[in-house]
């Protein structure tokens, strides 16, 4: 897979794939080539293309259930409970995700990241202006949507509202992925919506943060020598199909990055910010004490 931007203008520099097209079409990829089978002869047998096929297995298309049997088929897959598996992943990809309901306020560069979200396993942000989106309570995200949604109806920005609460459920299960964030100093003493909004913002920061699969650090203004030029986040998944994802956000789109050199570069970033930001128990005291001068 390969870096891809998306923007409010719907460009992109490389489509944008959905997990679960990405895992299948990955694992098309691995029979494949373990037959030896050409990816122009495969093209073939599904009355397409060479380019086509390699749109399928990066994920960037959907499938047809009449290519997925006669691929199968050609790589000697014929074991009924195995074909079945590829049908049922096929059938996923096909099927909307619940965040397509929000399709008239979410912007298209944001829609994949909901989707790579959905399926992570371990997620770390580092947040310079504002408190992470999935730990935000909904007076805070109405503040924050209604800065930015210059134009917006209420009902539109409700239903982002909405959108970002539904999001905030990835946490709440036993599967729940792994949720590690470094917040900037500067964020506490952001009143967004007022002082009474940011108070109780905190006081959730710090329930939160007393969950197992939580992890909250504050970096201080006086240790921001690493700092990065922005907010960015790291997906981390457990299925091998997918590639680790560096996504930063930008006013009108987002970037995603997947190669191996700008995966280590944020990691390393992420680090040094982890090593000058308080603890996580030192963060619980800080955010009580700050809490407590509101």
């Amino acid at each position: 897979m390969a870096t891809w931007a998306r923007g409010d203008s719907g460009n992109e520099q490389i489509g944008a794939p959905s997990a679960r097209r990405m895992i299948l079409g990955a694992r098309l990829r691995r029979l494949r080539e373990r037959e030896g089978i050409s990816r122009a002869a495969a093209g073939n047998a599904i009355r397409g293309s060479e380019s086509k096929m390699s749109r399928l297995e990066l994920g960037r298309v959907g499938f047809k259930e009449r290519d997925i049997h006669d691929l199968l088929t050609m790589y000697g897959v014929h074991d009924s409970e195995q074909r079945q598996e590829y049908l049922d992943l096929a059938a996923e990809c096909n099927e909307p995700g619940w965040w397509q309901r929000y399709e008239g306020v979410i912007p298209g560069w944001f829609n994949e990241f909901v989707g790579l979200e959905e399926v992570s396993w371990r997620i770390q942000a580092f947040e310079l202006q504002f408190m992470p989106g999935l730990l935000q309570t909904e007076d805070y995200t109405r503040a924050v949507v209604s800065q930015f949604g210059v134009g917006m109806s209420t009902e539109q920005i409700e239903e982002r509202v909405a959108l970002r609460m539904q999001r905030q459920k990835l946490l709440a299960h036993p599967e729940s992925p792994r949720f590690w964030c470094i917040i900037d100093e500067s964020v506490l003493h952001r009143p967004v919506g007022g002082r009474a909004v940011l108070r109780k913002q905190i006081d959730a920061v710090l329930e939160q943060s007393e969950m197992p699969h939580i992890t909250v650090q504050v970096l201080p203004y006086d240790r921001s020598g690493h700092a990065v030029e922005g907010s960015f986040s790291i997906l981390r998944f457990r299925e091998p199909e997918l590639t680790n994802i560096v996504y930063v956000e930008y006013l009108h789109g987002a970037l995603y990055l997947d190669r191996a050199d700008e995966l280590e570069r944020y990691g390393r970033a992420l680090d040094r910010l982890a090593v000058d930001a308080e603890t996580p128990i030192r963060t619980r005291e800080w955010l009580a004490k700050v809490r407590n001068e509101f």
